[in-house]
């Protein structure tokens, strides 16, 4: 597979996990699936494999004490490139599985936060940290109500 390849595959992959956690968030199946660490698994596994393939010791020693100047090098890289893009893809989902998953326990709403965190992860958390404690200061009787409504569905699409 080619390092283009491997970064096409990698894109398309991530794409059911953030169409479940926005489109379906209280499907049963999104929750199973979404409490697998598989994705992330496979995901640093093809990190691994471009790492290993985009360090030289050139660049091991630039990356050593990093500036500026030498980053932009080593991504000019096209194996660099895909490299840095997939740690992008495993850590934007990591961070949008946890905010899924706080969305879950506390009832908040976390469709717009999840939807920003997949184009734009570090907006994403930033979203879901001011909605929560918007929530929580200004709602704190709506958002109990709600995930206790969450956690009855739970319960109930689980047959306890």
């Amino acid at each position: 597979m080619t390092i283009s390849q491997l970064f096409n595959v990698a894109n398309l992959f991530v794409l059911p996990f953030w169409t479940l956690m926005i489109l379906l968030p209280n499907w049963k199946v999104t929750r199973r699936i979404m409490e697998s660490y598989l994705p992330f698994v496979l995901l640093a596994g093809a990190y691994l494999y471009l790492f290993i393939n985009s360090i030289t010791p050139e660049n091991a020693q630039a990356l050593s004490n990093p500036q500026l100047a030498d980053i932009a090098r080593f991504f000019a890289n096209e194996t660099a490139a895909a490299t840095g893009w997939i740690h992008f893809l495993a850590m934007d989902l990591f961070v949008g599985r946890w905010i899924y998953w706080e969305g879950q326990k506390t009832g908040i709403w976390t469709i717009h936060s999840l939807a920003l965190c997949f184009f734009a992860g570090p907006l994403g958390l930033l979203s879901h940290i001011l909605t929560s404690w918007i929530t929580k200061t200004f709602f704190p009787k709506s958002q109990h109500n709600e995930a206790v409504t969450v956690g009855e569905k739970a319960a109930s699409s689980s047959g306890t």
